[in-house]
Parts: C-alpha cells; structure tokens; sequence
C-alpha cells in the first residue's frame, strides 16, 4: 500500500475518533461544528493542501456536518440527530458569510458517512451501562456484536459471548454477507473454549450449506483447519476445495491453502502457490500489507512465514525459543570425543529392545520388549565407546540438572512421566534463554526436544519444524564431527552417557518422516543402527520399511540377516517379500514357513480385503498377537499390494 494511502486512512481514522470523543463529551451540534472547523483542518494537515482559509473551513464543517449526523447519541436511545439544514436564505454555517442558497447549498449532495463506522469507534468509548443499554435496544449492527464478543472471550466469558452471536445466525443465512466471518469465527472459538464440538459442527454444516457463498467460505475454511489439526489431510483438502470454489477470491482462503500444504510440509508447491496468490491478489489490487508480506515471505520459506504470522496466537515462550535458535545457529560446535568402554563383553550382549511410544509414517510405537535370542545372530564390529565431554559442557549440565524440572524419559520412550509438567516451572527456561552456550550439551538438546514434543503447541507442523528440527539438526552435526561415519566406535545405548544423542537420532528420523523426507530419514536410521547395533529404539523395523518402499531389496536381505530370529513382523515378513521379488522363490517360501511359525497372524491380515481393527492397547504390542498383525496390516500392505500375484502367494503358502 503507497505511503500517502496509509497515511491519509490514518489520519481520517483520528478525524473519526476525536469526533465522537468530542460528541460524546459535549453533545451539542453547535460547539461540535466549532470544534470542527478549529481541530479538523490540523487533524487532516489541510494547511499543507494549496486551500485557502474559506475552503479549509467550508471542508471541515461539512465533515463536521456529516460524522455529527451519523453519530448514534447515547441520550437519544443511540440514534442520530441530525443537524437539520438552514433556511435558504440563513446565513451558511460554512462561515463564508454568504447565504446558504448563494454557498453551500449549491454543492452536490451531502455524503453520508456509514453509522457502523461510526458504531465500530463508539463501541470502544461508550462505558459498560452504556454498552449494556445498546445491547438491549438492539441498535448495534450485527456484524459489530463480533467485536463485543471478542471482548468478553478476552475476558473469559464464552457462554456471554455464544448468547451474543447465537441469534444473528438464528435466521435465513444467505443474508448473511462476508461482514458476518468474524462472529461466526468468534461463535465458533467460544464453542471450543466451552467444549461444545457437536454444536459448533451443526452449525457449520448448516452454514455450508444454507449461507451466503462468503459465509459457506468461512465455514469451509473453519473445518480444512478442523481437519489439519487431526491430521486428516484428505478431509481437509476436500473441505478448502469446497471454499474456493465458494469464494475463490478471498484471502482467507488462500492463506488457509499454504497453511495446508505447510501442514503437510509440502513446501515446493506451498513456495509455488504463495506466489501464484501473490500475483493474483496484485491483478485485484489487494493492498493489505501484512497479508501480502506473509505471501512474499512463504516463497522464501514457507514454514518461517507461518510460524511469523502466528507469532500473536503463540506461546509467547515459544517466540523467545524461536528467537534463541538463531542464535545458537551461529554458535560453533562443541568439541566431543569418545571414551572406549573397558567391559567389552557386557556392552555386546544382547540388550533389551524398546520401541517408544511414538508415532512415525503412520505406525504406532509402544514399549515392544525383544525375547532373549532376537539380536544375537547379529555381528556387532567396532569398539563400544562412550561420549566424552569437554569440561565446560560438564559445568553446564551440573547447573542445567539442578533446574530442569524433569528426569529423562523412561528408557527409550520420548515423552517424560505421566503428570510431568516442565513449561509451569520457568526457570530453566529463564536460564536456557539467556545462555546460548547450553546448546552445545546433548543433554540439554535432548532435555528440550523433550520439552517442545510435550508443548501442546508443539503439534503444529511449523513449530515442530522451526523450533525442534534446530535441535536435531544441531545433535546431528555434533555426533557426525564426533563420529563421522568411518569411525571404528559404536555408542552402546547400555551407557548412559549416550542416551541422549541416540534419543534425539530416532527423534530426528520421525521428524524427517513427518516432513516427507525418506531419503533423509533412511539415512539417519542407518547411522542409528552402526552407532547402536543392538538397536534398542527398534530402528530396524523401520529402516526394513523404508528400503521395501525404495525398491531396495538387497539391503533388505541384509538387514534381515543382520537380525536373524527377529519377532518383528517388518523383519521376517520383509525377507519374505523381498526374496519374492528377487525372483527367489523356493527360499521366499523357506523363509515364510519360518515366519508364519513364529508369527501365524501375519498372513490372514495382509490378504484380506478388509478386516476389523482389533482392540490395540495402549501397553504395548503382543508378538504373534492381532494387534501386531494389524499394525504391520497399516503399514505395509500397499506395498504387498502393489506386487503383482504375492498377495495369492502368501495365502496359498501360508495355509
């Protein structure tokens, strides 16, 4: 928007204001027009406007004339009283000393200013009786009530607020124009903050259905973000389809569009769309500033952008957390090094193998526990070693233990005890903040990657991205200059010293997956499994996925007989279909005779067209059991699918 549009808008907005204080004040038309012609022309800068003395003052009475009409009067029930206008042969309030017939009389027709403008400023100034008075009147514009809401949802008051807005859509809705999204916005969040979800989803159907096409918009847009909070990515591509073809013009529906390909950190083609939208909002002559910043920024980076445009809803703790990752961006890394283990022995038996409660391509991870045998066939080379750290590092994390509010998570699990609450005790944070020189700890890194994965806030895909990946990214670096990838030590997960890294590596890999990086996330499971090959965090199953996926059936086979005896199904199921599409038949049916007799239920989910979800408790997952049938079912079935007659195989073989 060009600099003199903003400024005259600015300064017509003060005329608009310091008018109705001042009728509010004196409520006389008389002293209101001479207040008029003595601040109006200052507030406008009509000095600097090549007009002389008459024309100022005939300017600023007739927008005197005009904002004194226009103003509802709260000593006449909050209607106008307009100023009637002079006899012709009166003198002309202008003040030119002219008649009115022979002045102002000669002039087009007054314009008129709308009373909502009017209302919009009045409802800021007006005390509480006054306010409450209007209310029962009646004379507040409809859409303005949005506002009044807006304040009492402030001032935690929703059901104040539901009993405002509830009425104005009570009536035909197609009546309804785009002045109305903010109360149906607002009626909305109140319904949320009084946990009424089946009212607020009646009343968007019912507006997507019988309202105006703006207000259709809005609902359709209320539920895509509906659907991108739950993850439904196919419900909300359906729903922001439905509202641009509604409104195809509106920039809320555009923003709602980057949103969701961000959600779904579809970057390229959010990059690709924000600047499709940019051109277009150009065409229409669209000036609003910060909308179409936010469109210039997200085809430099669309993540950054929507973390920037919802810096006002955030956790203000999650802006200050943003602002510390640039800084420790440009911090150099720390120093590491490794310290080999002195028991060999008992750092290469068997360890028990956890997989955390997490989620990550759609698999569900709860706490698996390994039989004893289930890695033992695996070769384990290098020197088990644990990490050293630099003697600064270590002054950090003696201070860093005395303030964090939270022990580390339960051996592999990634979320802290049930009950455990870090962000209602501020001084770690405080502390965090205020010393970059802790991010150089793993132990921090992974203290607070813990913290933003309890966050509520933290399930918003930009957040993850702007404020966890850093951290994982940092861990990264710092263990590829520690242990690059010729390195001849392995960090056994049995010392504790190297949990944390090993914690923020399988971290990393479901980050990498919730952004559509496979390539990435196949990487960091391979580095994962050499430095901890007793595999603890069950890297393994997933890496097998990951390579079936990729076509990469020789590194299957590997993998498979790295872990021989495995009772994941990934594992003995994925050697089968890889041996299958190598052409390997008759050991393809070796090897699934094996499977099938450790794990009978495989077979009868995967070819089934369709099954019934059993019941999966939130424990953990019974080797052999239908709940581990129907998650490896979820997860690998397309990929069975998609081989042409395996599926006709299996069930005759596996009978």
């Amino acid at each position: 928007m060009p600099q003199h549009d903003t400024t005259d808008t600015e300064h017509f907005e003060q005329v608009i204001l310091q008018s109705v204080r001042q009728i509010l004040a004196a409520p006389d038309p008389v002293q209101f027009l001479d207040w008029a012609r003595a601040t109006i022309p200052d507030l406008l800068g009509l000095s600097d406007a090549y007009l002389d003395e008459f024309e100022i003052q005939r300017l600023a009475t007739l927008l005197g004339t005009v904002i004194w009409n226009a103003t509802p009067q709260p000593g006449n029930a909050f209607q106008p009283l307009p100023i009637a206008p002079p006899a012709p042969t009166a003198l002309c309030p202008c003040g030119s000393g002219l008649r009115h017939r022979d002045c102002c009389a000669n002039l087009d027709d007054m314009p008129e200013l709308s009373s909502e403008l009017i209302w919009e400023v009045l409802l800021d100034e007006i005390p509480e009786p006054s306010l409450r008075e209007a209310l029962t009147l009646n004379v507040i514009p409809g859409p303005l009530l949005a506002k009044i809401a807006d304040r009492w949802m402030d001032a935690d008051r929703p059901g104040r607020a539901v009993a405002l807005l509830e009425p104005l859509f009570a009536g035909a809705l197609e009546t309804l124009d785009e002045r109305f999204e903010p109360a149906l916005d607002i009626l909305c969040d109140a319904y949320d903050r009084l946990d009424h979800w089946r009212k607020k989803l009646v009343f968007l159907d019912r507006v997507c259905t019988e309202g105006s096409r703006a207000l259709q918009a809005a609902a359709w847009q209320r539920r895509s973000t509906i659907h991108i909070d739950e993850g439904d990515f196919v419900q909300a591509e359906a729903a922001f389809t439905a509202a641009l073809r509604s409104d195809p013009d509106n920039p809320s529906t555009a923003l709602l569009e980057i949103t969701l390909l961000a959600a779904q950190h579809k970057d390229a083609l959010a990059r690709e769309r924000a600047r499709f939208w940019l051109h277009r909002f150009r065409r229409l002559g669209f000036r609003e500033e910060g909308f179409m910043e936010f469109l210039e920024s997200a085809i430099v980076d669309p993540q950054s952008a929507m973390v920037n445009s919802n810096v006002d809803a955030l956790d203000p703790v999650l802006v200050d957390l943003h602002d510390w990752m640039a800084v420790i961006a440009s911090r150099p890394l720390p120093a590491y090094g490794v310290n080999p283990l002195r028991d060999v022995a008992r750092h290469r038996q068997t360890a028990e193998t956890h997989r955390p409660d997490a989620t990550a391509g759609g698999r569900r991870h709860a706490g698996v526990q390994a039989p004893t045998g289930a890695l033992s066939g695996g070769l384990v080379h290098g020197i088990p070693a644990e990490l050293r750290l630099p003697t600064a590092i270590r002054r950090i994390e003696s201070l860093w233990q005395t303030l964090y509010p939270a022990a580390k998570p339960h051996s592999t699990h990634l979320t802290l005890a049930d009950g455990a609450d870090v962000w209602s005790e501020p001084d770690w944070l405080d502390y965090l903040l205020e010393h970059p020189e802790v991010a150089d700890s793993l132990e921090v890194l992974d203290d607070l990657a813990t913290a933003l994965y309890e966050h509520p806030e933290s399930a918003l895909p930009w957040i993850a991205h702007a404020l966890l990946r850093p951290i994982l990214e940092r861990a990264w670096s710092i263990l590829h200059q520690t242990l690059p990838p010729d390195a001849d030590h392995y960090l056994p997960w049995s010392a504790a010293t190297n949990r944390p890294v090993l914690r923020l590596l399988f971290r990393r890999y479901l980050c990498q997956v919730q952004e559509g990086q496979p390539k990435g996330a196949v990487q960091t499971l391979e580095t994962l499994l050499r430095l901890n090959p007793q595999d603890n965090h069950g890297a393994r199953a997933e890496l097998m996925n990951h390579y079936l996926r990729d076509g990469e059936d020789e590194k299957a086979l590997a993998l498979a007989r790295r872990f021989p005896d495995d009772l994941l199904a990934d594992l003995a199921y994925g050697e089968v279909l890889a041996l299958y599409r190598l052409g390997r038949e008759e050991r393809a049916r070796l090897v699934l005779n094996t499977a099938v007799h450790r794990l009978p239920r495989i077979p009868h989910y995967l070819t089934r067209k369709r099954i019934k979800q059993p019941r999966l408790s939130p424990l953990g997952m019974t080797p052999g059991g239908d709940d581990q049938a129907w998650l490896y079912r979820e997860a690998m079935r397309d990929v069975w699918e998609s081989e042409p007659g395996i599926l006709a195989w299996l069930k005759r073989f596996s009978a």
